[in-house]
């Protein structure tokens, strides 16, 4: 739990759910998008999670794993560590 001290309010919601093997994030996006952004999605799933959209983060898992979509971010090996949210 090395970054709670980092999160914002909103994205410490994120621990709201059940952490898992896959989610909502990484099916949208996985290690291509910011760290923000995948803040974001885990809330998201957090205010609407249900079976229909447990099946369907499964099936978009398998799917992604299978054309290897999303793996790496640009310069990067997988992703870079998160140091926190700017503050405007």
């Amino acid at each position: 739990m090395e970054y709670m001290p980092l999160y914002t309010p909103e994205q410490a919601r994120r621990h709201e759910a059940r952490p898992g093997v896959t989610g909502w994030a990484q099916v949208n996006g996985r290690n291509a998008i910011s760290w923000e952004e995948k803040f974001e999605l885990d809330v998201w799933y957090v205010d609407h999670q249900s079976l229909w959209l447990d099946i369907k983060i499964l099936w978009l898992t398998v799917k992604k794993v299978l054309v290897r979509d999303g793996i790496s971010a640009a310069g990067e090996a997988t992703m870079s560590k998160f140091t926190g949210s700017k503050k405007l």
